[in-house]
């Protein structure tokens, strides 16, 4: 797990919460390894967000996929405990609403529709990072790095993190 003070050159002068801290969307995969499966590639993301040195931004509609997963009882055999999840949901994500596309030139197509709100969001609210495992959104890394945006899995997040 990386220590505030091993992030602070990646989070810069954000380094205290605020709402100016960097910003970061995570897929709906993401959030189930970290709320569900506990995966330990989460933990990082999961402490600076819970201390407030990263936000990570949720739109209604990445609420409305997740409470859809959970209620298609996909994690079951995990028994997740719903009353934990939704009350970390409420506590740590930021809601916000999904910004107009800022035109072709700002607008990468995923492959997958269902994935592209994860895209636009990021994109449009100017997230430092986009979390999944998705190999539709991933292959878009390198197109998305010049817009300022770095698609990553959590594992390779983590490798970024404790690196700087």
């Amino acid at each position: 797990m990386p220590s505030i003070a091993s992030v602070a050159p990646v989070i810069g002068k954000w380094s205290s919460p605020c709402a100016l801290a960097p910003a970061l969307v995570l897929d709906t995969n993401v959030v189930l390894d970290w709320l569900v499966f506990r995966h330990p590639a989460c933990a990082g993301y999961a402490e600076l967000v819970g201390s407030g040195q990263v936000r990570w931004l949720a739109s209604p509609a990445m609420r409305d996929e997740l409470a859809h997963v959970l209620a298609r009882g996909v994690a079951s055999a995990w028994a997740p405990d719903l009353d934990l999840i939704w009350q970390t949901w409420a506590r740590l994500a930021v809601s916000v609403q999904p910004v107009a596309s800022a035109g072709p030139a700002l607008r990468l197509r995923c492959s997958d529709p269902d994935d592209q709100k994860f895209i636009d969001l990021a994109l449009g609210h100017g997230a430092r990072w986009l979390l999944s495992r998705d190999c539709a959104v991933l292959k878009l890394a390198s197109r998305a790095r010049p817009l300022g945006l770095e698609v990553l899995t959590p594992e390779s997040w983590a490798r970024t993190i404790n690196a700087d």
